[in-house]
């Protein structure tokens, strides 16, 4: 296959199996070598921050000199940036010979009885071969979904399992319950394994504390700074344990994420590696992650965020706030029909100024005009339905002065979309 067959036969798989559990992705492994367990892994699951904290600690493990590979979902503009090597995104080359390995080995476990993979299997698979191609000497996992019965979870023995924020998403699949969600993030624990937590609620905690106990894993829980010392549309500065530290990341939240990452190089650290303090400051500083409160234009202000859930909502309001004061902001937003949008609308619209509403370019997205309903009923700001993201960027921007704030949010699916357009404009 060449890099268009392979894209193909990637979109032509199921995204979920018939069957939960990791007897797919261990058959597909093992057919494949086995190659995941010749290489050192930190392992990432929660709800927010997933991204931005394996940016950060990647880009730590770059700056002191490790060969590191970054796994990560979904993309915002480029599939290719889900696999990475010191950075550097999979080449086409690469993907489709390795996609067409992975495709002869899915093509055998079927032939044999032994059940199909999935999408996310498949594309897991493909970054494990990458990786181990490419030598690496370490490798920073973002789980896709949950933890427990994720693809990514088939490693086995992790140098590091980290959790981040956990709130409520997915419910359909993960449970109901912050409590349901939390066992199954830390299904990522491994017996004797080293654990690190953001602080969670008191439940939370509790299930997390719980299943370490059981599995008799050490358990650190991340300190976290007071609160920036200084914020502005350039980054971020903020002291932890009387050190100080700096970030290009914007978003208040972010120096939550920075903060999981310092702890993480700490205890990599002390399992051996040769982190230095300057090297944890300079890839921290260096650390890039698209999307995530990310300003593109600078008259008119533009701001795009992939905020899919409630919390993200709650985060991205109060860095809006943080940067722009009192300034109204001109929303562009587009939802998943299986978000809780109702609540994540609560969280933006009393900053809004005026709204445009798009339809995200997914089977699961709720329709421009359903969402513009949403809106009417929260909201007396004049609201518009634009079912294309990028046609609703060209008129806010066309009717937008040099000194408002625009600002896309509500899905990483489409503000891509938007963040490439920009770029060429």
């Amino acid at each position: 296959m060449n890099y268009e067959d392979a894209r193909r036969y990637i979109d032509s798989i199921a995204r979920f199996g018939s069957k939960l559990g990791l007897e797919n992705i261990e058959n597909l492994m093992k057919d494949l070598g086995d190659p995941q367990k010749k290489m050192r892994f930190v392992h990432v699951a929660g709800t927010n921050g997933k991204g931005s904290t394996v940016a950060f600690l990647s880009q730590i493990l770059i700056s002191s000199g490790y060969r590191t590979g970054m796994y990560t979902s979904p993309f915002v503009e480029r599939f290719s940036e889900r696999i990475r090597v010191d950075g550097e995104e999979i080449g086409e080359e690469d993907f489709a010979r390795l996609a067409t390995k992975v495709k002869e080995a899915a093509v055998r476990m079927k032939e044999e009885g032994k059940g199909e993979p999935t999408e996310f299997e498949v594309i897991t698979a493909i970054a494990f071969l990458y990786f181990f191609e490419k030598k690496c000497d370490i490798c920073v996992l973002e789980v896709g979904l949950g933890g427990r019965l994720d693809a990514t979870n088939v490693i086995k023995e992790p140098l590091l399992c980290m959790i981040t924020p956990i709130s409520y998403d997915h419910t359909d699949i993960l449970g109901d319950t912050l409590e349901k969600i939390a066992f199954e993030k830390a299904g990522i624990i491994k017996k004797d394994s080293t654990v690190l937590v953001y602080p969670q609620e008191n439940g939370v905690m509790e299930v997390i504390e719980g299943v370490c106990r059981e599995r008799k894993a050490d358990l650190f829980v991340c300190p976290l700074p007071d609160g920036p010392s200084k914020s502005g549309i350039n980054g971020v500065d903020f002291e932890l344990e009387g050190i100080k530290y700096s970030i290009s990341l914007l978003g208040d939240y972010q120096i939550n994420n920075a903060s999981m990452a310092v702890k993480a190089a700490q205890i990599l650290r002390d399992k051996g590696f040769d982190i230095k303090p300057d090297q944890v400051k300079e890839g921290l500083f260096k650390a890039g992650w698209p999307a995530r409160f990310e300003m593109i234009r600078r008259e008119p202000r533009v701001v795009i965020d992939g905020s899919h859930n409630v919390q993200g909502m709650l985060r991205l309001s109060s860095s809006l706030r943080l940067y722009f004061q009192d300034t109204p902001v001109i929303f562009i937003i587009g939802i998943l029909k299986d978000k809780d949008y109702g609540k994540m609308l609560d969280e933006i619209l009393p900053l809004a100024k005026e709204v445009y509403t798009v339809t995200v370019p997914s089977g699961r997205s709720l329709s421009a005009d359903e969402l513009l309903s949403e809106v009417k009923k929260r909201s007396g700001v004049p609201a518009k339905a634009v079912p294309d993201p990028v046609s609703a960027y060209k008129e806010a921007l066309k009717k937008a002065e040099a000194s408002d704030v625009i600002c896309a949010c509500g899905s990483l699916y489409y503000v891509g979309l938007i963040r490439t357009f920009n770029a060429v404009t």
